[in-house]
C-alpha cells in the first residue's frame, strides 16, 4: 500500500530550493502582523517565495460568498502551500465561513494546535502546560447540513464516518512519535452518541494498538475539559473531534496565557495551511499595535512543515528570547513584569535582532531534531452484509396527545410493518409514555418487521424489503400525515446501525 506523505520533519531544502507561497494578509491587523511576520522570515533566510492572494472582508462585499476570489484558488491550488492572516466575515446572511470553505474543499483534515506556557513572562497558573491539540477538521457538525423541519424543530445532522477517524487518529500517533510524545489522549462523548462518538473511540483503540510505545487513554468532553482546563500538565497529545477540538483548543490556549500567542496548522494530503488562531481584531486595527505572536508561530509550523526545521528553530528561539527580554505588545505587557512596550513593527525588529540566539529559561525549540516523517495509509474499505430491518418516520404533527397519533399509526394496515414505539425529541412517548414529557411538534415514529421480536434485552430485528416502506409512506400521505423526513434502519453484519429506544 502506498503512503501519502503528509509533513517532512527531518527532510532539510538543497541550498536555493525555495518554496512558493500563497499569502493571505487578511483584514482588521492581518496586513500589519503579516508584514512583519514576512519581515521577520526573510531576515532569518527563509527559502520561501509569496505570491499575494486576495480574501476576506473585500470578497465577501464584492459579491463573492466564499470570500475567495478565483485567482486566489488559482494560486492556492498552485502553490499548495496557504499562510494567512485573520479575515473578517461582514455581518449578515448569506456569507460562508472561510476557514471551513477552504479547510473542506482542500481536505485540510488535521488541525493542529500546540500551546506551551510561556511562563513567568506571560502570566498563567500552569507553568509546566505544553499540549498539543489534534482537532479533525472536515466532519462533525462542522458538514454544516442543517434543516428546519417543523414551526418548532431545526435539526442538525452530526455525521462522523470511519476513514475521517482513521485518518484524524493515526496522525496524532504518528505526530506523537515523530515529535517524540509520550501520551495521546482520545476526548469523546460516546456515552451519549454511542454510534458516532462510539465510532471515534472505537477507532482510537483499534490504532493505538498499534503504537504501543506511545501510552493512550480516553476521555468522557466534559470532563475531559474541566480536567484540561485545572490539570493542563498532565495533557501531552489530544486528539478529539471538530467541535470539541475547537472548544478545547481556545480553552488551552487562553489558560497558557493568551489566545493571540498561539498558531495553527491545517493539514492536508496535498495542501497545508497555517494561520494564527485569533481574530482580525478590527478595533485595533491601523493603530500598530497588534501582537504578531500567533502568526509567527503559524510561520514556524509552515517551515517546519516545509523541512526547513533550522530557520524555523532560528525564529521560535528568537521570538522566546524576545519575550524573555521583556518586550512585549500591548496584549501581554505588565507594569511588573515587562521591560519595554512596543508596537508591532517594534516587536518584530526585537525578534529580527535576536535571531541566532536561544532562550535562558523557556524552552529551546528543537525542530530541527525531529524523528521523522508523518504518513498516513489509503484508506480501506471492509465489505459489510447491509441490511433493512425497518424505518423511522419522522411526522410535523400539532397534537398533544401521543396516544392519538400512535393509537391512528398502529391501526394503519401497512405491508408486513407494524409501528414499534414513538419518541419526542428523543424519550419514548409511545407506547406507555409518561405525561410529564414535555413535547413538540416534531414525532419521531419506528416501523419494523411484524415478526420482529424488540420488547426484549437481545431484540431482533427481521429483514424488511424496501417496497413495503414506500407502501407504508404513501399510505402515511394518504391518511394526511406530514413525513418530513425518513431514516432507514439498518443492520451491517447482523449488528445494528441505529440507535434503540426506551424500552426497545
Amino acid at each position: 500500500m502506498q503512503n501519502q506523505l503528509l509533513k517532512q520533519d527531518s527532510i532539510k531544502p538543497q541550498t536555493g530550493t525555495r518554496t512558493r507561497v500563497a499569502v493571505a494578509k487578511g483584514d482588521g491587523i492581518g496586513p500589519e502582523i503579516m508584514d512583519a511576520t514576512l519581515k521577520i522570515m526573510e531576515a532569518a533566510g527563509a527559502q520561501i517565495d509569496v505570491d499575494f492572494i486576495e480574501i476576506g472582508e473585500q470578497q465577501y462585499l464584492s459579491g463573492n460568498t466564499s470570500g475567495i476570489s478565483p485567482q486566489a484558488w488559482e494560486a492556492i491550488k498552485n502553490n499548495k502551500i496557504i499562510l494567512k492572516a485573520p479575515i473578517t466575515t461582514p455581518q449578515g446572511k448569506g456569507y460562508k465561513s472561510l476557514n471551513v470553505t477552504l479547510r473542506k474543499s482542500l481536505g485540510l483534515f488535521a488541525n493542529v494546535r500546540p500551546v506551551t506556557a510561556l511562563h513567568p513572562y506571560i502570566h498563567t497558573p500552569y507553568p509546566e502546560m505544553d499540549v498539543v491539540i489534534i482537532r479533525e477538521n472536515e466532519e462533525d457538525l462542522y458538514a454544516g447540513i442543517e434543516h428546519q423541519q417543523t414551526e418548532d424543530v431545526v435539526q442538525c445532522l452530526k455525521l462522523i464516518t470511519r476513514p475521517g477517524c482513521e485518518r484524524i487518529v493515526r496522525y496524532a500517533f504518528e505526530y506523537a512519535k515523530a515529535y517524540g510524545r509520550k501520551k495521546v489522549t482520545c476526548m469523546v462523548k460516546d456515552n451519549i452518541m454511542k454510534l458516532t462518538d462510539g465510532l471515534f473511540h472505537r477507532v482510537f483503540k483499534e490504532i493505538a494498538a498499534e503504537y504501543p510505545q506511545i501510552e493512550s487513554n480516553s476521555q468522557i468532553i466534559d470532563i475531559g475539559s474541566a480536567r484540561l482546563a485545572a490539570r493542563p500538565e498532565q495533557y501531552d497529545v489530544i486528539v478529539t473531534a471538530n467541535l470539541y477540538g475547537d472548544i478545547i483548543s481556545d480553552i488551552a490556549a487562553e489558560i497558557a496565557g493568551s489566545v493571540g500567542m498561539a498558531g495553527s496548522a491545517n493539514v492536508g494530503t496535498e495542501v497545508a495551511m497555517f494561520e494564527a488562531i485569533h481574530g482580525s481584531a478590527p478595533d485595533i486595527a491601523g493603530k500598530k499595535i497588534a501582537n504578531p505572536s500567533g502568526l509567527i508561530n503559524g510561520a514556524v509550523l509552515m517551515l517546519a512543515h516545509l523541512g526547513q526545521t533550522e530557520v524555523a528553530d532560528n525564529i521560535k528561539n528568537a521570538l522566546f528570547a524576545t519575550i524573555e527580554a521583556g518586550i512585549h505588545t500591548a496584549d501581554i505587557y505588565n507594569e511588573g513584569t515587562s521591560e519595554q512596550l512596543v508596537n508591532t513593527s517594534e516587536f518584530a525588529e526585537a525578534v529580527i535582532a535576536r535571531l541566532g540566539e536561544t532562550p535562558k529559561n523557556l524552552k529551546v525549540s528543537k525542530l530541527s531534531e525531529g524523528a521523522g516523517t508523518i504518513q498516513i495509509p489509503e484508506y480501506v474499505r471492509q465489505s459489510r452484509k447491509k441490511e433493512l430491518v425497518g424505518v423511522d418516520v419522522f411526522i410535523d404533527w400539532k397534537g398533544e396527545d401521543p396516544n392519538q397519533i400512535g393509537d391512528a399509526l398502529a391501526a394503519i394496515d401497512a405491508f408486513k410493518l407494524k409501528l414499534k414505539m414513538i419518541t419526542n425529541r428523543g424519550v419514548k412517548v409511545y407506547p406507555k409514555g409518561l405525561k410529564e414529557t414535555y413535547k413538540t411538534d416534531h414525532w419521531r415514529c419506528r416501523f419494523v418487521a411484524m415478526d420482529a421480536t424488540t420488547a426484549s434485552a437481545a431484540p431482533v430485528y427481521q429483514p424488511v424489503d424496501y417496497e413495503q416502506v414506500v407502501a407504508l409512506l404513501s399510505k402515511l400521505h394518504a391518511q394526511g400525515f406530514d413525513v418530513i423526513k425518513t431514516e432507514n434502519l439498518y443492520e451491517f453484519d447482523g449488528t445494528r446501525g441505529f440507535s434503540l429506544g426506551q424500552g426497545e
